[in-house]
């Protein structure tokens, strides 16, 4: 049982203390290796989540790894980069409560802001609403089948880009913006639909 006023330790897997845990290991290849390991674990369960941002840190990864491998970066440069890119996926999870967006609507507004263009033109309050709203129209609009009927799909992606054109999406983008919607929803709908 906790005592009032403690905090209780951060035991994740990517705190803190693991990782410095991991920066201090004699064995560096082995350290390297659980790191990855560990990362690409989080990381494909984040995709069931925020497809966009799962597909940024597998990047991320995959890049170290080959630098790695290719001797363009040392054991040290390689561990050092795997800590970083855990403190990021930690930030990431943790950006919700700082914008005031559910974990759904962070996932759609990744997938509409992934485009720097789009979200230098619209701006973070822009997009945070018509992620909102995206949210709203997707759900009530999902089906259990949604994704294997070709009409249930034109339908939501209708009302996205009915959306994007109401809040002035740069129409040049909206395509694009269309499809990393409709593969944010295909993510979460099974949640949604159950």
């Amino acid at each position: 049982m906790k005592a009032a006023g403690l905090k209780s330790p951060d035991i994740s897997i990517l705190s803190d203390d693991f990782l410095a845990e991991v920066r201090e290991s004699d064995k560096k290849n082995l350290a390297i290796e659980a790191l990855k390991k560990l990362i690409n674990g989080d990381v494909r369960a984040q995709a069931k989540r925020n497809v966009t941002q799962s597909k940024l840190f597998s990047e991320r990864l995959e890049a170290a790894i080959a630098r790695y491998h290719l001797n363009a970066i040392t054991t040290a440069e390689v561990l050092e980069e795997l800590i970083r890119l855990a403190k990021d996926i930690r930030v990431a999870r943790a950006r919700g409560e700082e914008t005031g967006l559910s974990d759904e609507e962070i996932a759609f507004y990744d997938a509409l802001a992934e485009n720097d263009s789009a979200r230098q033109v619209m701006g973070e309050p822009a997009l945070r609403v018509i992620a909102h709203e995206l949210v709203t129209v997707i759900k009530s609009n999902v089906s259990v089948d949604w994704m294997h009927r070709d009409s249930a799909r034109a339908n939501i992606r209708r009302h996205v880009k009915r959306l994007l054109r109401k809040y002035g999406y740069p129409p040049d983008l909206q395509d694009a913006a269309v499809q990393n919607v409709l593969q944010q929803a295909e993510a979460l709908s099974a949640e949604w639909a159950a």
